[in-house]
């Protein structure tokens, strides 16, 4: 399927601090060591200046039982504490390759009992049919459709931005 066309839109008119939206019933999927691990249309996106988006997908899209903790924790000044995970299909395994809010700070609660992955340790993640580009760095996460125009944070020389 063609994914659909779309209004681009510039990561440096993304707010700080940032939203969450709705993903607009576009269909998100992940896949790992050959297995959907998750697919949703109650995605929602978190938009931050110079970030691409950043997918969260409800835990009951979520092949759950595929997901381990993995012991790691960060902290967001806005989100709150983040929890990390370790996917595991048969022999493969991507450590730290999704993360959640457990209990996320006022004005991010509709994250809570979402999981979001990094693209760039998952087989292939998708919007709409199109496969995304994984964001640089090994930090932030963010996912790259046609429509999201940069540059941005997170490769070398970025990170004074």
């Amino acid at each position: 399927m063609a994914p659909a066309q779309r209004t681009a839109e510039s990561v440096w008119a993304y707010p700080r601090p940032p939203a969450v939206r709705a993903a607009h019933g576009r269909l998100v999927e992940v896949w790992f060591g050959g297995r959907l691990v998750a697919s949703t249309r109650h995605a929602v996106r978190v938009l931050e200046t110079s970030h691409p988006p950043v997918y969260y997908l409800p835990a009951a899209d979520v092949a759950t039982e595929l997901l381990t903790p993995a012991g790691a924790v960060s902290y967001c000044e806005w989100k709150g504490q983040a929890r990390y995970w370790d996917l595991g299909v048969g022999d493969r395994r991507a450590p730290e390759s999704a993360w959640s809010y457990p209990e996320p700070l006022p004005g991010y609660r509709e994250i809570r009992e979402m999981f979001a992955f990094y693209p760039g340790r998952m087989d292939r993640c998708t919007v709409d049919g199109e496969t995304v580009r994984a964001q640089e760095g090994d930090f932030y996460g963010g996912w790259i459709t046609a429509e999201i125009t940069g540059p941005y944070k997170g490769g070398p020389g970025t990170t004074a931005w």
